[in-house]
């Protein structure tokens, strides 16, 4: 049974009580049930994690790499938080890592701040979602879930 990883950053600790106007009510507890039970609908095992430090999510990407290359990773959900729209060293750890990445974001970035509108994750991510609130995490595991399937 393969793995997925469901990477969250900075201030994500604070969900549910952090401008729950923009980001909901759900915790981050609440969001890491919702994706356990999507990836056991998906046939999944689920590593979730979250860390306010950069480094530890450099770390993170580079060990689902190699859990991918190894086949027993299908892939990463990331909600790199303000590190979006500022780490150049989560675009290279993903590309350098090549692991198969969603990048994820609870509210629309789109229809906020201009700083937020540019991503340095983009162009290393397999596929983009936003806006979709909590939920959105479920609809990232099933777009992995589909990934893995032939075609």
């Amino acid at each position: 049974m393969k793995t997925v990883l469901v990477l969250n950053g900075p201030n994500l600790n604070l969900l549910g009580t952090r401008e729950p106007a923009v980001y909901g009510s759900q915790t981050l507890a609440d969001v890491e049930a919702l994706c356990a039970k999507a990836c056991a609908a998906h046939g999944f095992k689920l590593d979730f994690r979250q860390s306010n430090h950069e480094g530890a999510l450099v770390d993170a990407i580079q060990e689902a790499g190699r859990a991918q290359a190894a086949g027993t990773l299908a892939g990463v959900v990331l909600n790199a938080a303000a590190y979006t729209h500022t780490s150049v060293a989560l675009h290279d750890a993903i590309k350098g890592a090549g692991v198969t990445l969603i990048e994820l974001h609870i509210s629309n970035v789109h229809a906020r701040e201009a700083f937020r509108h540019h991503s340095y994750i983009s162009p290393v991510a397999k596929a983009v979602m936003a806006g979709f609130g909590a939920s959105g995490y479920a609809l990232a595991i099933a777009g992995l879930a589909g990934l893995a399937e032939p075609a």
